[in-house]
């Protein structure tokens, strides 16, 4: 399909209710720009897929439990045949101490320790950090970012994800939303979990970027883009990294080039509220560098942060225990902006080699050595000649 058709699609959020208080700018990219995943399997995917590569990135930590069923469903049904979906699964480590990088590998992905890709360039920390260096280690014109913690996770994330973008080149990012139930085992449909989303990412779209409050999940760790366009902004590199690619795409390449996608029901595991207020503080953080004066491309790596985040719990008696906690957010710079990895060192060798034409020996003044006599095995024999004599110094 065409750069900037549109794709026949019907519209994965009906609107109902007071949405004539969404601006018409809005509500017409909602109409637009907004799909079912169901719309999107494999069989459909492949022909739009053509000489394109598609590779998979999950940045994880200490994700055993979910890490093994989520590379296998991709590696068993969307990688095998002479026309996969799916080129490469990579799976950046960061620095988990279980089993996640051994679970991963057996299960058929490619595992990259966050710290061993590009080491030659300054460490950092966090899910950001992750996604930004698998840019590096990935060969796919569009990459597809999902998180490890999903339970009941199912292919149809991927090719969900992937179909607006293989059927209209005009797009460059897509994100998926779905329904997330506070309880496991609740309905579908509830709108619990999104806590971070509902009472910090919303609101600061809504005052700070307002085209942007058609996404339904401006959080989700599920997204799909063009690896050339991802390489041209900077990445934050904690939690605040789905709000600043946001914002960051929006401003290169504008709202109609952004898409979501409906992926049903996503279960998983829920963080306790102080850890929340670590993940709020710094997608707030994210937010806020970028409105403050910070443009696509304009990001610089030095590990910038705010205050740290003071949280209070309760000790013995009456007293208070002071809890700090380290929120840096630090922005990794597009890569376009990175010079190139050094060459690496040519290996030490193991031995000194031997010269190929050694020099012939100096001449000296001295008599030349008498041939040696042939001993028992001389000529004719098969064997060879026996040993010179032995000689004084001349």
């Amino acid at each position: 399909m065409h750069a900037g058709s549109e794709i026949p699609h019907t519209p994965a959020v009906p609107l109902v209710g007071a949405a004539d208080a969404l601006t018409p700018r809005v509500r017409g990219w909602l109409g637009r720009r907004t799909y079912a995943g169901a719309d999107w399997d494999a069989a459909r995917i492949r022909p739009l897929k053509g000489d394109l590569r598609v590779s998979v990135v999950l940045p994880a930590r200490n994700e055993a439990a979910t890490i093994g069923g989520i590379v296998a469903a991709i590696a068993d049904t969307l990688t095998g045949g002479p026309h996969p979906v799916v080129d490469e699964i990579l799976v950046v480590d960061s620095h988990s101490d279980d089993a996640t990088a051994a679970v991963a590998r057996a299960a058929g992905a490619v595992v990259a320790h966050q710290d061993a890709i590009r080491p030659d360039l300054p460490p950092s920390l966090g899910k950001g950090d992750a996604l930004w260096k698998s840019l590096f280690a990935v060969t796919g014109d569009i990459v597809v970012f999902l998180d490890a913690d999903v339970r009941d996770f199912t292919p149809g994330y991927v090719t969900g994800l992937l179909g607006p973008l293989l059927a209209d080149t005009g797009l460059a990012y897509v994100k998926g939303f779905y329904d997330r139930p506070a309880d496991p085992a609740g309905a579908a449909g509830r709108a619990g979990g999104g806590r971070v989303t509902e009472l910090v990412a919303r609101p600061l779209l809504n005052l700070l970027a307002p085209d942007l409050a058609g996404f339904v999940q401006p959080l989700a760790g599920e997204a799909a883009g063009r690896a050339d366009v991802l390489r041209r902004v900077p990445f934050a590199a904690g939690y605040g990294v789905e709000i600043g690619l946001l914002l960051d795409l929006y401003a290169l390449v504008g709202l109609d080039r952004l898409a979501q996608v409906d992926l049903g029901v996503r279960h998983h595991r829920h963080q306790d509220l102080a850890d929340l207020g670590a993940m709020a503080a710094q997608v707030q953080a994210a937010a806020l560098r970028r409105v403050a004066g910070r443009r696509p491309g304009r990001a610089d790596a030095a590990h910038e942060q705010v205050r740290p985040l003071v949280q209070y719990e309760r000790a013995a008696g009456e007293q208070r225990r002071v809890r700090v906690r380290d929120i840096r957010v630090a922005d990794r710079p597009p890569h376009d902006r990175v010079p190139p990895a050094p060459d690496p060192a040519p290996p030490a060798p193991d031995h000194v080699p031997r010269d190929p034409d050694p020099a012939p020996p100096a001449a000296t003044d001295a008599a030349p050595a008498p041939r040696p006599v042939p001993g028992p095995g001389g000529a004719g024999t098969g064997r060879g000649p026996g040993p010179a004599p032995v000689r004084s110094g001349a």
